[in-house]
């Protein structure tokens, strides 16, 4: 049948044949083909299809960790522990991953010690190899030393000056081995140089250096203390502050006070506890390091000071 179809009226519609030559077309406005313009829109469609270009994704609240969140497990934190750089990690995760990468240190070293031994057996052999090498020539010198006068009217004595100079041209030209395809003159690929590791641990979110002295046991404080650990996982506001008793949360500054390990607000700190610089929990006196500032996961709001746009890069075409 023709695309031209007649209307109950008997009158031929001509859009009937557009609409079935387009078949299922989408909208015309952010998949027009026939335009002259390639769209933003287009763009960013076809790159993130493509798998080409670095694509750039904004987080939104849901992609965030809350602030008593492991920084490993991205759980709430069972039995949590603080670092001094303010990163708290449940202390089951964080014991866990120190072990491994002691443990990676450690075949990491035993590999460089064999490396090590292997070039060290290496050098060895080269520098006997050339004290054999120095001792042969030195024979071979001594074997064409004459000890009488030759008579150069005879022709030995021709034969015999021209013998070594013969024989070490015949010894260069077997040396220079014409078939590339001679096992002995294929190339082989060498091990790669390992470089001495380093012993040091380091933390996944801070990049310094940690150790186990230094992690500190964080005591929250839960809004109900007779509601179970599974019931206060639920709850939006699970802990509130050990002394003003306001409710903490990814959009309130918090902080660990180190002697006692209670968490209280930035506010509470700046207001009450710098005036006379005292634990109030345990009444120990406080030093500036003490008071160790919660890395936050962030609000989902870009004023909450944390970066909140992924990148992921992949290979890019180039002209």
């Amino acid at each position: 049948r023709s695309p031209r179809q007649l209307c109950p009226s008997g009158v031929s519609d001509p859009t009937s044949g557009a609409r079935a030559a387009s078949g299922s077309m989408t909208r015309h406005g952010k998949n027009c083909t026939a335009g002259a313009v390639y769209t933003y829109y287009e763009k960013k469609k076809d790159t993130a299809v493509s798998g080409y270009g670095t694509q750039s994704l904004r987080l939104s609240k849901d992609a965030i960790k809350d602030f008593d969140c492991c920084c490993l497990s991205l759980q709430p934190c069972k039995d949590p522990i603080i670092t001094p750089d303010g990163y708290i990690y449940e202390k089951e995760a964080i014991l866990e991953y120190i072990l491994h990468q002691k443990t990676e240190i450690a075949k990491k070293m035993k590999a460089y010690e064999k490396q090590k031994n292997i070039k060290k057996v290496e050098l060895a052999e080269l520098a006997k190899a050339e004290k054999e090498s120095k001792v042969k020539a030195f024979l071979e010198k001594e074997l064409t030393i004459v000890s009488k006068p030759l008579n150069p009217f005879s022709s030995r004595g021709g034969e015999s000056q021209a013998g070594p100079s013969t024989q070490a041209s015949q010894q260069e030209h077997d040396k220079q081995l014409p078939s590339f395809w001679i096992p002995s003159l294929t190339p082989e690929a060498k091990a790669s140089t390992l470089s001495k590791p380093d012993k040091t641990v380091y933390c996944p979110m801070s990049g310094r250096p940690l150790k186990m002295k230094d992690l500190i046991p964080v005591k929250f404080l839960p809004v109900d203390e007779k509601l179970e650990r599974v019931q206060l996982i639920t709850k939006q506001e699970r802990y509130i502050c050990a002394v003003t008793r306001d409710a903490l949360g990814n959009s309130v500054p918090c902080a660990v006070l180190r002697p006692s390990g209670a968490v209280v607000t930035m506010e509470c700190v700046e207001k009450l506890i710098k005036l006379d610089m005292v634990d109030p929990i345990n009444g120990v006196k406080l030093a500036e390091k003490d008071i160790i500032a919660i890395q936050r996961g962030g609000t989902g709001f870009a004023g909450s000071g944390v970066k909140l746009e992924a990148k992921e890069s992949r290979p890019v075409m180039q002209a």
